[in-house]
Order: C-alpha cells, then sequence, then structure tokens
C-alpha cells in the first residue's frame, strides 16, 4: 500500500484499515511463533503499512489544529 492510496482514503476508512492490518500483524505475530517462521516479507510490510495509515491520521490531526487556530 502506497502513501498515495492512503492519502485517498477518508479517515474513517483509514481507521477501518488500520485496525484490520493491526488485527492481521497480531494473527501473523501468533502464527510466525508457533510455525518455522517462513513469510516474514508478510509481517514486515504489515508493520510498515501500520505506520503509513498512523503517521498520515496524525499528519492529519495537526493539519486540522493548524488551521482551527
Amino acid at each position: 500500500m502506497d502513501m498515495k492510496d492512503i492519502q485517498k482514503k477518508k479517515d474513517t476508512d483509514i481507521v477501518k484499515l488500520l485496525a484490520e492490518k493491526r488485527e492481521a500483524l497480531r494473527k501473523a505475530r501468533f502464527a510466525m511463533h508457533g510455525s518455522s517462521g517462513k513469510d516474514v516479507k508478510e509481517l514486515r510490510e504489515t508493520r510498515k503499512d501500520v505506520a503509513r495509515l498512523m503517521t498520515e491520521l496524525r499528519s492529519r490531526q495537526l493539519r486540522a489544529n493548524d488551521s482551527a487556530a
């Protein structure tokens, strides 16, 4: 998922997608712990997606606060 894709989404969609990615990350961590750890790339990409989503939400909050002040 690119930042361009994320920037096009609404706030509610980003929050919903963030919850889904966090749940996928949690499941992947449990799966990795129980198995031999084959799909490390998926875990890394999910972590990066979570970070991108959180970054976009925070930047939108800051922009809203700047425009309100």
